[in-house]
């Protein structure tokens, strides 16, 4: 959603008399150090594949032209380090990949991987993803929404920085098409009841847990968790006409 004047990012808030707000967010920034690996990675795909924090406050932002084309767009919240990314992009040529992901060794795994992979539809952004849905993105404009084992803050007293709310899924479905699919997968069953029933309770939404995307790679991530005895539960939503 192209605005004049976008809201001030999450980190970027502050209060009336100049100090940084205290937010709850879905995620914390963890430490910036690359590996070798990831250093080059960054250094050899960062200016064409990274979209900078700052470009998405600009007035004339436009998401295609960091693309440098028009396609369907499939969004991905919390890409990790890639695996699963640069596959499913590789396999999607005709698509325009956004990988929403805040921890920047992340993102220079990920850029490498992508190159590897062939996947030059992918493009990373370190925007939070929740406000970039709200502010950037226009309604009915995703084509298909990936959340794959966002952070479960499986602590009691922290469940409230979920990513997955009744207040984070009105937007995410008020940008999807009609048709399009939001896929989720997580390791924490609390955490797979909570987003069924926040996702069951959203009107536009059908569907609900579903055998495992075998399109998605077993990601390491997801590896851990089966080894430490956690059942992953994979969920897919479609988006329906409000019309029909």
């Amino acid at each position: 959603m192209n605005e004049s004047v976008r809201p001030a990012r999450p980190h970027h808030k502050l209060t009336e008399d100049g100090r940084r707000m205290r937010e709850v967010l879905s995620y914390s920034r963890r430490g910036s150090r690359f590996t070798p690996k990831q250093a080059e990675g960054w250094a050899a795909h960062q200016a064409d594949w990274v979209i900078p924090d700052e470009a998405v406050d600009r007035p004339d932002f436009e998401l295609d032209q960091w693309f440098g084309r028009s396609a369907p767009l499939v969004v991905e919240i919390g890409s990790g380090v890639g695996e699963a990314t640069a596959v499913l992009a590789a396999a999607r040529p005709e698509c325009n990949v956004l990988a929403l992901e805040v921890w920047r060794p992340g993102v220079a795994d990920g850029l490498w991987r992508a190159a590897e992979a062939g996947a030059e539809n992918i493009r990373f952004c370190s925007v939070d993803a929740a406000w970039f849905l709200e502010h950037v993105l226009a309604p009915d404009s995703i084509a298909e929404l990936w959340t794959f084992f966002p952070d479960p803050w499986h602590k009691k007293k922290h469940r409230k920085r979920r990513l997955i709310d009744r207040e984070f899924a009105a937007t995410a479905v008020s940008r999807l098409q009609v048709g399009a699919l939001w896929r989720l997968a997580t390791d924490w069953a609390d955490y797979a009841d909570q987003m069924r029933e926040v996702l069951d309770a959203e009107p536009l939404l059908d569907g609900g847990a579903v055998p495992r995307w075998d399109a998605r790679p077993v990601t390491k991530f997801e590896r851990k968790g089966l080894e430490k005895g956690r059942e992953i539960t994979d969920l897919s939503y479609r988006k329906i006409d409000p019309q029909a």
